[in-house]
């Protein structure tokens, strides 16, 4: 994934973390947490693979990476990318994850 498409997901902007990293500037609570959750997502999906298959070649982080734009059906046609800029819609999406792998959702 692209950092600008990644920026953009999480709600920031390209100037603001340039911004922050130049000025040695911490980000935000909320910016924080936001940017947390994408590297939580790859996690679950690993742990996720190494429960239900064979883990062997897996690249976690870049399934997700594919999977957060593609649109899905249980968004109404929107992308797990379009919740990420909010805690709230990350956990939709982590929930969204957990529904599919216990077969709640397909």
């Amino acid at each position: 994934m692209s950092k600008e498409s990644l920026l953009s997901s999480l709600g920031l902007s390209r100037a603001t973390i340039s911004s922050k990293e130049k000025d040695a500037t911490a980000l935000s609570k909320g910016e924080s947490e936001r940017v947390r959750g994408v590297p939580a997502l790859i996690g679950m999906v690993q742990t996720m693979v190494e429960q239900s298959g064979d883990p062997a070649g897996f690249n976690a982080a870049r399934w997700v990476s594919e999977w957060l734009f593609k649109p899905l059906r249980a968004l109404g046609g929107e992308t797990p990318a379009s919740y990420m800029d909010t805690f709230e819609g990350q956990k939709l999406v982590s929930e969204l994850l957990s529904m599919s792998q216990s077969g709640a959702y397909a």
